[in-house]
């Protein structure tokens, strides 16, 4: 409903009243579930978030440390061809609009952390250490990649494109490396 007003009357325009009456909900209802109408559009991202933590709290430590981030990444994401125009409006409002934008970073900052928290611990570093967070961040970027290059050609599921792109991070980039 949010991402449809967004959409198409514009983000600054759309009101809480407005998201609240077309969800059939009160505006205070609205706001025990969201701070702001920007934290519509980061609920599913920020269930991720938890999904990550879940998912690397059950993950066995006989797995390569790249592979378990790639086994993690891909097993948590379950967006296919269907979903990508909704998911298109998405990324472009969040990246077209200023609000947004300056929205982002907390809650892209959560998601690296989820992953240099898992990769600290596994390397026996603090997750705030070079290392650590160097995986976090680059991992996020080879993620974010694929999501582009998912949405833009809308031809397979998502996971066939992070799978590629985590791949290609563990190895440096190398092509010559399988």
């Amino acid at each position: 409903m949010a991402l449809r007003l967004f959409t198409e009357q514009g983000f600054d325009e759309t009101t809480v009243e407005q998201i609240a009456a077309g969800a059939g909900v009160s505006r205070r209802t609205f706001f025990r579930y969201f701070d702001t109408k920007a934290a519509v559009l980061w609920h599913e991202f920020d269930r991720e978030v938890e999904a990550l933590h879940s998912a690397f709290d059950s993950t066995g430590d006989d797995i390569a440390l790249m592979d378990a981030i790639r086994q993690v990444v891909v097993g948590v994401n379950h967006y296919h061809a269907e979903d990508v125009a909704e998911l298109r409006m998405r990324i472009n409002l969040i990246g077209t609009v200023p609000a947004l934008q300056a929205s982002s970073a907390p809650h892209y900052d959560a998601w690296e952390r989820a992953i240099s928290t898992f990769a600290g611990r596994r390397l026996g570093l603090p997750p705030d250490g070079l290392v650590p967070l160097a995986i976090g961040r680059t991992t996020l970027a080879a993620c974010r990649a694929a999501f582009d290059v998912w949405v833009a050609q809308a031809d397979a599921n998502l996971t066939v494109y992070l799978d590629r792109a985590l791949h290609a991070l563990a190895r440096g980039f190398d092509p010559t490396v399988h």
